[in-house]
Order: structure tokens, then sequence, then C-alpha cells
């Protein structure tokens, strides 16, 4: 597997990702929402990366160097394809945001999404505090730090 930057020949791809998952689709991100995010996030610069596994793009991270706080690193969005997940690609694509020149990360992770929270547990990630109806009403969005330097 290698991860490099994202281009905007990837854009749709990591779109469909994004379209096709569950999570982002009670947050109303579709597939020209995706599209159009992403699109806007490589214009102004954005770290947005692709992990390619056998020429196929098998996830995206999207990584924001001093984002939280001015100080620590954010993980705006991480996505695996469907038929990838469970293969250590998200583990990579986490482990490649820790190597960016930050002390630490946050992160937020959607009260529903139990799956996530255990996921970022098992990788040292600790949940410090939650944030209710911030994104949208009715959900609350967990907050996740980790040191990694």
């Amino acid at each position: 597997m290698t991860i490099r930057r994202m281009i905007k020949s990837d854009v749709d791809e990591v779109a469909r990702i994004v379209a096709e998952t569950g999570l982002w689709q009670r947050y109303g991100l579709d597939f020209e929402k995706a599209r159009s995010r992403f699109f806007k996030g490589l214009e102004n610069g954005a770290e947005i990366f692709v992990a390619e596994l056998n020429g196929e793009i098998a996830g995206f991270l999207w990584f924001v160097q001093n984002g939280a706080f001015d100080r620590s690193g954010y993980v705006e969005l991480i996505g695996v394809k469907k038929k990838f997940r469970n293969r250590g690609i998200g583990r990579r694509l986490m482990e490649f945001a820790e190597t960016r020149n930050v002390d630490s990360i946050f992160l937020l992770v959607s009260d529903f999404n139990t799956e996530a929270q255990k996921f970022y547990r098992g990788l040292g990630y600790i949940k410090v505090g939650e944030i209710k109806d911030y994104v949208v009403q009715g959900i609350t969005e967990f907050i996740f730090y980790k040191k990694v330097r």
C-alpha cells in the first residue's frame, strides 16, 4: 500500500467512498457535496491523502496540520472503501497522520459510531470531551486526543 497526496483526478473516487458510507449520509454529505468539498479543499491547499492498494484508491485522510487550537493536528475526515475495510488501511492512514510533524492529534467521533470509537481507542486515542449538537442537531461529537511525541 502507498499513501500519496490526493490529486484532482482522485476526487470522484474519494467522493464515492463518502457517499456510500452511512455515517456521512446522516450528515447530509452526498456525492455532489463531498465532491465539491474535496475540490475546494484541494484548491485551498488542504492536505488530503489517498491510500492506494494495487493501483486502486482504498481510502483517504484529510489532515489539518495545526487544525486544533493552532497547535495540534486534526483529522478532518478519514474513510476506507467498503471492500477494503478491516485490512489495516485505516490504521495505516492514522499512523501516517501521526508522522506529520505534530506533537498531538485531535479528531471528532459521532456518539453513535461505536466502531470508530473502539478503533481510535485501540490506537491510543482517549476521549477528552464532547460537543452536543455541534454538526447536526441530536448528535453529540466526542473529542478524541492522542499525544504522539
